[in-house]
């Protein structure tokens, strides 16, 4: 692991062109990237500081940072469609996931969102990672392994379907990432301690819908809230501030519940159902 704030061998280094253009890679002794207008060695990276300009032989520049994790996540191998930085920000966030937490994972795709849970919760936490597909799984711990330069002590990851298995209530969050999550509703109620987070990533109404109804007819959740986010990029050029056209719009739902006590009965949430909500009625 190199010093924070310079570049080592093995370290990832993104570079940035003054067009805004982004380039990628491992700097490994002896190699070098090569571009249209010249090359850069690897060697001439060692040592650097990050925010150093850099210049192929030719004279054409870029600024050298380490990426960020939304840089890493976006450029990695993919097996699966991965979690957006906007939405695994929020995950986080959403789900109280701190240092030390306990956290069960099922849906590991290419493992973007079990990179942001490893980081939340420290070396002091933990994270249990189930991925139903071997294939999946392989891209995942490749992807998290080159993110950590490494083994992670503190993950482990078990390729089969979450419902297969038996937990007791140790968990502190339990985060599905899958196609049917309310299929797993009672094996989360079982892995999560009192007070335990319930936090589901879905990507259509219909998963959402059936993810909610789940939750409120096992009677062991709070009731379930549910959002999505939204993000608008802007330009700033002097006084011509304004939104750019294109935005990350719809990606995913995130519907979250937590965990009663054993036996205690959820209190029902008193509201004016809407016109139409559970069907037309017959007389």
């Amino acid at each position: 692991m190199s010093n924070l704030g310079f570049f080592a061998a093995g370290d990832r280094i993104q570079l940035t062109d003054p067009k805004g253009k982004l380039y990628s890679f491992t700097i490994t002794p002896g190699k070098e990237w090569h571009t249209h207008k010249g090359w850069i060695t690897h060697d001439d990276l060692i040592g650097l500081p990050e925010g150093s300009v850099v210049s192929t032989t030719a004279g054409l520049s870029f600024s050298a940072f380490k990426p960020l994790l939304s840089d890493f996540v976006l450029t990695m191998p993919r097996g699966a469609t991965i979690v957006y930085p906007k939405d695994a920000a929020m995950i986080i966030g959403a789900a109280d996931i701190y240092p030390g937490a306990r956290v069960l994972e099922a849906g590991v795709g290419s493992g973007a969102l079990t990179i942001s849970l490893l980081r939340a919760v420290g070396d002091g936490g933990s994270v249990h990672s189930v991925e139903r597909r071997e294939d999946f799984a392989q891209i995942a711990k490749t992807n998290v392994q080159e993110y950590f330069s490494g083994e992670v002590k503190n993950w482990k990851l078990d390729v089969g379907d979450l419902q297969d298995n038996t937990f007791d209530a140790n968990y502190d969050r339990v985060v599905l990432d899958m196609l049917a999550p309310w299929e797993c509703i009672d094996t989360s109620a079982q892995a999560l301690r009192p007070g335990g987070v319930f936090l589901a990533y879905v990507a259509t109404t219909t998963q959402l819908s059936a993810t909610a109804e789940a939750l409120k007819n096992d009677g062991r959740f709070t009731e379930p809230e549910s959002a999505e986010t939204l993000v608008r990029g802007w330009h700033h050029e002097g006084l011509a501030v304004r939104p750019q056209q294109r935005m990350i719009g719809h990606t995913g739902f995130i519907i979250q519940s937590r965990r009663m006590a054993p036996g205690v009965q959820v209190l029902a949430r008193r509201r004016r159902p809407s016109k139409g909500a559970y069907g037309v009625s017959e007389d």
